[in-house]
């Protein structure tokens, strides 16, 4: 591990990486329970024709990737009220928006576009200290964020109509929600990659369900599982060469599994303890 730090571009992707694994499991466990997991891969194909362009514009990457995704999220927010008994078509509509335009400006970019597979599947040998800075900054507006929404957030997630008879604004709330989610998305991206961002996402999420026992817990235990997942992911692709994207969410899924084996194991012991 020592060993690792020496490298500037490992600590780069090492500070990154702690930043993507507190906001991505902060924004996801609201997304799951809101029934919204699919708007994460929305927003990453969006980011993707964003990342196109600023490549082939020559602007950094990471700011326009931002700028896409937010664009997208209030196009998302748009359709849902115009579609709101089929609020899916929103998210299917903009996700096949976002992947026409990012092939269509791949398809400008020509050879300027070539290190977008660096975006699809992350890289932590490109990691700036602009897309670090940038990663920062957001991911702090980020995390401040759902502290102060915490409550409005619980809330809506439980019960949107109650929290509507309550006087929060849950209309400006949901259209804030959805841009820090287009955030969080456009700022994992290089370290996870367009591809597997949502599943960062959603899996500690998903996982920290299985063993907590109140929501407040289930926050913490999914944030853990993503530090543990990046930081061992990055340290994996280093030493065996592998993507780091893949080996991040390789080690989220096998603690998951780790997590519903213990809850099974701890159901057939309270199974046996009660027929004797």
């Amino acid at each position: 591990m020592v060993e690792i730090l020496e490298y500037q571009f490992m600590q780069r992707a090492l500070v990154a990486g702690i930043i993507v694994g507190i906001i991505c499991p902060l924004i996801g466990i609201f997304l799951i329970l809101r029934r919204l997991s699919l708007i994460g891969d929305t927003l990453s194909h969006i980011s993707l024709a964003g990342v196109a362009a600023g490549l082939a514009a020559g602007i950094n990457a990471t700011l326009t990737a931002v700028v896409f995704a937010l664009g997208g999220s209030l196009i998302i927010e748009y359709l849902r009220r115009h579609y709101s008994r089929y609020a899916e078509l929103a998210t299917a509509i903009t996700m096949s928006g976002g992947m026409g335009l990012a092939v269509i400006l791949i398809s400008l970019g020509r050879g300027n576009t070539a290190s977008v597979l660096s975006y699809l599947f992350g890289s932590v040998a490109s990691v700036s200290t602009t897309d670090l800075s940038i990663m920062a900054v957001l991911g702090l507006m980020v995390m401040v964020s759902i502290i102060i929404l915490y409550r409005p957030l619980f809330f809506i997630a439980f019960d949107e109509e109650g929290a509507r008879i309550a006087g929060i604004p849950v209309n400006k709330i949901n259209l804030y929600f959805t841009l820090l989610t287009a955030i969080t998305v456009a700022v994992s991206m290089r370290i996870v990659g367009i591809l597997l961002v949502s599943s960062l996402m959603i899996i500690p999420a998903a996982a920290s369900m299985q063993v907590a026992k109140s929501f407040k817990t289930s926050v913490c235990i999914s944030v853990a599982t993503a530090l543990i997942s990046v930081i061992s992911g990055l340290v994996l692709s280093f030493y065996f060469s592998l993507a780091p994207g893949g080996t991040i969410i390789m080690c989220s899924l096998f603690i998951l599994l780790l997590f519903i084996s213990f809850k099974k194991l701890s159901a057939m012991r309270k199974a046996n303890l009660a027929s004797r």
